[in-house]
């Protein structure tokens, strides 16, 4: 038998000698070494123990003295060819290893702790089994029936199956595990445990008839259906406006796919909109429906993925890692709200999961929706351009109006002599709400009590000692927390300065909640954000006391702008329309008329008109008025002309090389020799332009500075091959010894 050699990705490789590393499989382990299945080897010249993944088995080794597997992890392949190749992209288009893309496919449940144990164990079951042949059983139970009438029970229980679980067969028999035990010690029966996977919480009740469409949607459907029966890779955009029935285009499209046999993946941004689209997607679906989120506990996301796996679920719903999700003959993936930024990861791998559903498509052959009322610029360039079908939806789906909105100028609030963060005229719009017995929606992105403290007499401003922000304040507990890093202290009585007294400056949900049970006393409000989910409150509790209950007023952050579908809320107010529009990033404009825009679609979902009030201290600002017109096509066409003399994303690709260390003055240095070196590797004649070094917009988080250099350039293949090296050689580098890198393609911040 010739010698079988395996290649194999090594989980203690770091980036700079990642690669396919070979080792012998010894004989006793035969074929349980296949590609897609953990191993033990020993790695180093210390021989230390590792965990690898199987890339390729051989009869051919490309080197003699090759170390041997010591032992085989999993039972079965855990990724299939077409995912081994997915994670080889990763290692090329997102600059990390072949292993960290692996574990970012799985869920962590199935992976092993120091000891060496698994972290989720599979729930199993006691099978118990015919150890003798049936004609021999018969002959054995003619003569127990004389003696000992229970084990014969037993064997006749278990005869026609030749196998069934422990408990069902001493319950159907009225046996006890005794008398099992002395057939198990006659060896007439064996037993064994079997995992079992826990059954869905979808209901699995009578499916609910699927959605009508009205003519929009009709056409919409029609033609995204005959993209998927081609069976070739193709990309839609479906632009609709808030409200306008995009999720009944998907369900009928899913329904489509699953008829034909194939699979079906849908990307949602955040967690919080999760468990209301499994709600709706059950109701038509079913049981075919898993869910795929970190907000599930390890055996829930093990139990999901293996359903997956295994082809007893069709249709994988979940936020950015789902895209990952297990499905074979992938029929269409969709991602809903596209132009969100949660679909990037800030972890290694840093990858886009939009790139990942592209790639992902393009080898099963199948369609790529991105939805959205507010597309990334990107995207919309792209269908102007004819790169991909564009698709629109104009009106909302039950024939009502957007909200009518209202804008209110804070500086003539100030003028008036009201310094409170919700003006009169919103008051009075929540006080018309209340009394009529509909709900309103706040938005303001800032969670806690105010922004930072200062001293009035010294102007001393509590910093986190370990992140270079200031301390926000907590009133609930009197507390000053670090949003970075978590450090936390009481706040003390005077200024530990000079005694002097405290100003508390900018504005949180919790001041706005202490401010509106002020202003409306003994009326309820919800407040969503992170700060109000523990381990037993989540973000479906909260939403369904709001919805059930009928609170009149809900005050959240970014998790209350999206997805939502609230019949009886009527007004929404956006609180400080401002806050994200001097960011200070290219995208800024983009992330807040989005935000704006898609939180005033909340309102008015139902059968009752909305409208929405948004309080600017810029009333005049055009990204302003464009999102209370609520006007995409004038957004869109004023913003792609400044990216354009911006040289920025679509017009070009950004990628940025961060360093991140101890040592500010060593991070800079170190930034330098990325921009020096770079240049010399690109001075071939490609139009490539360097900026900075410069600092992140929180320059230090854990005591750890970060700066980093932005590449303007087109990127391709060689760009990519230099900035790997250019790691690598100052990852290796003893003087930035201690000073981490990455990269990153078109950086949020």
């Amino acid at each position: 038998m010739p010698e079988k050699v395996a290649k194999i990705a090594v989980s203690a490789a770091t980036y700079w000698i990642d690669k396919p590393y070979e080792y012998r499989i010894p004989e006793i382990l035969g074929d349980a070494v296949q590609p897609g299945m953990r191993i033990s080897v020993p790695f180093s010249a210390g021989n230390r123990r590792s965990e690898g993944i199987v890339l390729a088995v051989s009869d051919v080794a490309e080197h003699e003295k090759l170390k041997n597997v010591t032992a085989v992890l999993d039972d079965a392949p855990l990724l299939t060819q077409q995912q081994l190749q997915l994670a080889l992209f990763m290692r090329e288009r997102f600059f990390c290893t072949v292993y960290e893309a692996v574990r970012a496919m799985l869920p962590a449940g199935l992976w092993f702790n120091k000891a060496g144990m698994r972290r989720v164990n599979d729930k199993t079951v006691t099978v118990a089994k015919l150890a003798i042949p049936p004609e021999e059983a018969s002959d054995v139970i003619a003569l127990l029936e004389q003696r000992t009438p229970a084990r014969a029970r037993l064997l006749q229980e278990l005869l026609p199956y030749g196998e069934m679980p422990l408990r069902e067969l001493l319950t159907f028999t009225g046996s006890t595990r005794a008398t099992f035990n002395c057939l198990l010690s006659d060896g007439y029966v064996t037993v064994y445990e079997r995992a079992v996977l826990a059954l869905p919480d979808q209901s699995s009740g009578e499916r609910a008839e699927l959605p009508v469409l009205n003519e929009e949607q009709c056409a919409a459907f029609q033609e995204l259906k005959h993209l998927t029966e081609n069976r070739a890779f193709s990309t839609a955009l479906l632009e609709g406006v808030t409200g306008s029935g995009k999720t009944s285009v998907y369900i009928r499209l899913i329904d489509s796919v699953l008829q034909r046999g194939r699979t079906a993946i849908l990307l949602v941004p955040e967690i919080a909109l999760t468990p209301q689209m499994l709600q709706t997607f059950s109701s038509y679906f079913g049981e075919e429906i898993a869910v795929l989120h970190s907000s599930l506990s390890p055996r829930q996301r093990v139990e999901e993925w293996k359903r997956l796996k295994t082809g007893r679920a069709h249709v994988a719903i979940g936020t950015r890692s789902a895209v990952f999700a297990p499905v074979e003959d992938l029929g269409v993936l969709i991602i809903d709200e596209e132009q969100e930024s949660t679909y990037r990861s800030e972890n290694t791998p840093r990858y886009d999961a939009r790139e990942i559903a592209r790639y992902r498509c393009f080898k099963d052959g199948c369609l790529l929706v991105l939805g959205s009322a507010t597309p990334d610029l990107c995207t919309r360039h792209d269908a102007e351009k004819g790169k991909i079908r564009f698709l629109r939806l104009t009106k909302r789906y039950n024939e009502m109006h957007l909200p009518e909105v209202t804008v209110v100028d804070m500086k003539q609030e100030l003028r008036d002599g009201r310094d409170g963060n919700i003006s009169l005229f919103l008051q009075e719009e929540i006080r018309k709400n209340i009394d009529c017995g509909e709900q309103s929606i706040l938005f303001l992105n800032r969670r806690g009590a105010h922004k930072l403290v200062t001293c009035v007499e010294c102007g001393f401003v509590y910093q986190c000692p370990n992140c270079s922000v200031p301390l926000t304040y907590h009133s609930v507990n009197n507390r000053l927390v670090c949003h970075y890093c978590g450090f936390s202290r009481r706040l003390d009585e005077a200024c530990p300065d000079c005694g002097g007294i405290f100003k508390f400056i900018g504005a949180g949900t919790q001041l706005v909640e202490e401010e509106l049970h002020a202003a409306f006393p003994g009326t309820e409000v919800l407040r969503m954000d992170t700060d109000m989910l523990t381990g037993s409150t989540t973000h479906e509790m909260l939403f369904e006391q709001f919805r059930s209950r009928n609170i009149p007023i809900m005050i959240g952050t970014q998790m209350v702008t999206k997805g939502l579908n609230f019949e009886n809320v009527t007004l929404v107010g956006v609180l400080s329309a401002d806050q994200s529009l001097y960011a200070g990033d290219y995208r800024a404009s983009e992330r807040t008329f989005s935000l704006i825009t898609q939180v005033i679609g909340r309102s008015g979902r139902g059968t009752k008109p909305g409208r929405a009030v948004i309080q600017t201290f810029t009333p005049r600002n055009e990204v302003i008025r464009q999102s209370a017109a609520q006007d995409y096509e004038a957004f869109y066409a004023s913003e792609i002309l400044l990216r354009g003399i911006q040289k920025a994303p679509p017009f070009a690709d950004l990628l940025a090389v961060t360093a991140v260390g101890k040592e500010e003055g060593g991070v800079v240095r170190a930034c330098r020799t990325v921009k020096s070196r770079l240049s010399s590797l690109l001075s071939d004649g490609r139009e490539c332009e360097f900026l900075g070094p410069v600092p992140l917009p929180v320059m230090r988080i854990n005591n750890r500075y970060r700066y980093r250099i932005l590449l303007r350039c087109r990127l391709d293949r060689h760009i990519r091959r230099c900035v790997a090296d250019t790691i690598i050689a100052l990852s290796t580098d003893k003087q930035f010894k201690g000073i981490s890198f990455y990269a990153d393609q078109d950086p949020d911040y």
